[in-house]
């Protein structure tokens, strides 16, 4: 061969060579220099998906770090209406929703209608706010057409429900559960749409099984995910723990961080209450898969932030006892007579306002609420109400140490001066008003120290006619009475004596009846105020609160009085030694002659217009040399006061027999779980 020939092919073939890796570098370089970025967003919108990690609902502790609701680890079953064509919704539904009754698994409904025949309104299971706004979206109806409780009064629920099967096109042929089940459906992937998700959880807690029939069926539309449910760890202190759920109305939440439409909040008490500390945060992370959806790695990701560790100011083997002795009193009395009767006990420690034992009967199992909700919203005895915070009662004798104080720091009266009780108070100039006192021939020659240990009707009833009821209202509003006693989960304001013009009723407010209205926590923390020499502080339920995993204190409760009312050291003396009188050699001293420490106390008998059926309550503190406790109990249809001496000893009796075993607090550097 010609070697100039050979030499000119071999140029041309390395030249060609050169091109092609020329090339090959300038398509290189341009894919991963140039453009990197552009391809590898379109290799992860392919490829890739972002899943949320949602953060765990921190704990709730009980003031010694036992553990009262915690967190368990559950899947999740969402329907994404994004992935399914609106043509093939309906289609898509209803066979997801024949897998679930087939598995006997509970699809999760919000549509505030009942699940059968008529399809009348439904409240037990909240989501009012949310179906107006649906609605008035759909312009079939105007927002200001809604009863008290925000039910629209311009469409029925029967109505409605047939105009919604209509909206969604349901088959008149489907049996009536399976219709009502995918209007449910239906109506709660509408409502998540309009508050801008596609997403709705429609079952939660659910087992592996049902996970592998879903992804081996291959179900439209359907995700599986992982959350966390509420377990809680004790029966007891329901109306103070409180319980959780869905976000009912998005514009709630929409502008606070870490929440997105499929969040759960606090619905009650102290799930409600700390809301801003317990709720965590969730995380993103944003996955690549390959063709057979396997996991290939994780790109980025932000870290869920779990909730803070809430602890409360209750001692839950305190409230055990409380729950136990309120129970077993009422039972007692009901098996007895066959009323049945509500009750409530609230117990604050002297000096902090914090609440130690919030009691409220009958109650309720936050375990197994969800399951008996329509036969607890439904009991005439309304077991899921806080009677200790919300009920509102006459507080009757109990009123009288405050009265007493009133009368001789206003100067009504002194601790020497004595009157003498004749059975009956006529009013000044006016022989036609007039009230007896329990003992209708008198109590004879009392000071206000005697006057307290007898529950003298007639002295109180002159000192309420010296001071008026302008005085009585302000003495009474200074401790804290007709108002809300600050506690985070909210009480009734409750209702301070008032008169017409022309009246003078101080004379009967002076001794707890006339017009006012009290609940049983605002007494114990009344006689909290007065055994703790005026200083009131607002009832609470927050200790503190500490960060997940490190123990590290966000935050610890230590507010001052929020008001102190002066009083002399003599005046004082001689109230407290007037309820100790009554505990040690009075009505109710039989039943203190059992109790551990030494008390003072004061009972009430509460006129209800049923003189066989008044209300009892009672008010206490202990130690009586130095105050630590404060004690006050209602029993509806309780009868007299004394008949609540023994549950008031049982409570003392269970807080300071435990006292020295409940004094363990966390430490700086203690985890909790």
């Amino acid at each position: 061969m010609d070697p100039k020939r050979f030499t000119r092919r071999l140029i041309a073939l390395g030249a060609a060579m050169f091109l092609c890796a020329l090339v090959f570098v300038v398509t290189l370089f341009d894919a991963q220099i140039v453009n990197g970025d552009d391809y590898l967003a379109k290799s992860i919108r392919t490829n890739a998906k972002v899943e949320t990690v949602k953060g765990t609902r921190g704990v709730i502790t009980d003031r010694n770090g036992k553990v009262l609701v915690s967190n368990r680890a559950v899947y999740t079953l969402n329907f994404d209406l994004s992935l399914v064509s609106s043509d093939e919704l309906n289609d898509a539904l209803l066979r997801l929703i024949e897998l679930m009754h087939a598995q006997g698994v509970e699809i999760r409904d919000i549509l505030p209608l009942s699940q059968e025949a008529p399809y009348v309104y439904d409240t037990a299971k909240g989501g009012v706010r949310a179906l107006v706004k649906y609605l008035v979206s759909l312009k079939w109806m105007d927002e200001k057409n809604v009863d008290e409780d925000g039910l629209p009064t311009s469409i029925t629920g029967p109505a409605l429900y047939l105009r919604l099967c209509s909206e969604y096109g349901v088959s008149e042929a489907l049996p009536d559960d399976t219709a009502r089940t995918l209007v449910g459906l239906r109506y709660a992937l509408a409502s998540a749409r309009l508050n801008g998700s596609s997403v709705f959880e429609f079952a939660s807690d659910v087992d592996v099984a049902l996970i592998s029939l879903i992804k081996d069926g291959s179900y439209a539309g359907v995700q599986v995910d992982t959350s966390s449910v509420r377990v809680y760890e004790t029966d007891y202190a329901a109306h103070v723990l409180g319980y959780t759920g869905s976000i009912e109305d998005w514009d709630d939440y929409k502008d606070k961080d870490g929440y997105t439409l499929a969040s759960i909040v606090g619905k009650s008490g102290a799930e409600s209450a700390f809301e801003e500390y317990l709720h965590g945060s969730d995380g993103k992370r944003l996955v690549t898969f390959n063709d057979s959806g396997k996991v290939t790695g994780e790109l980025y990701s932000v870290e869920p932030k779990p909730g803070s560790t809430v602890a409360l100011t209750i001692d839950i083997d305190f409230q055990e006892d409380v729950e136990q002795a309120l129970e077993s009193t009422v039972t007692a009395m009901t098996k007895a007579d066959g009323i049945d009767r509500g009750a409530a006990v609230a117990v604050v420690q002297v000096g902090t306002g914090d609440v130690l034992a919030l009691a409220s009967y009958p109650t309720y199992s936050l375990s197994t609420f969800r399951d008996e909700i329509a036969a607890l919203t439904s009991d005439t005895m309304q077991p899921m109400w806080n009677r200790a915070t919300q009920g509102t009662y006459a507080p009757g004798s109990t009123l009288k140490p405050l009265t007493a104080i009133a009368a001789l720091e206003s100067g009504a009266t002194t601790v020497r001066e004595k009157l003498y009780d004749s059975g009956k108070w006529v009013y000044p100039g006016y022989s036609a008003s007039y009230t007896y006192c329990w003992k209708r021939s008198g109590h004879g020659s009392l000071n206000v120290r005697g006057a307290i240990m007898n529950s003298c009707n007639y002295y109180f009833a002159e000192m309420g006619y010296r001071m008026g009821m302008d005085t009585l209202r302000k003495y009474y509003a200074d401790f804290g009475l007709g108002s809300p006693t600050g506690i985070e989960i909210g009480d009734a304001a409750g209702r301070l004596p008032s008169q017409n013009e022309g009246e003078n009723l101080a004379p009967w407010a002076a001794f707890g009846q006339a017009n006012q209205l009290y609940t049983p926590l605002q007494l114990a923390n009344y006689i909290a105020t007065l055994s703790g020499g005026g200083d009131r502080y607002a009832t609470h339920l927050l200790k503190n609160v500490r960060e997940s995993g490190t123990g590290a204190l966000e935050y610890v409760y230590d507010a001052e009085p929020v008001q102190t009312i002066a009083m002399s050291e003599e005046n004082l003396s001689a109230v407290l030694a007037g309820m100790h009188d009554l505990a040690t050699d009075g009505a109710v001293s039989s039943y203190f002659k059992d109790c551990i420490v030494d008390a003072a106390a004061k009972t009430g008998t509460v006129q209800t217009g049923d003189t066989k059926n008044n209300n009892g309550a009672f008010v206490c503190f202990a130690p009586y040399d130095d105050p630590q406790i404060a004690v006050a109990i209602v029993i509806e249809k309780g009868g007299t006061g004394a008949a609540l001496a023994s549950t008031a000893v049982q409570v003392l009796n269970a807080y300071f027999s435990n006292a020295a075993a409940n004094t363990t607090v966390t430490g700086e550097n203690t985890l909790l779980g």
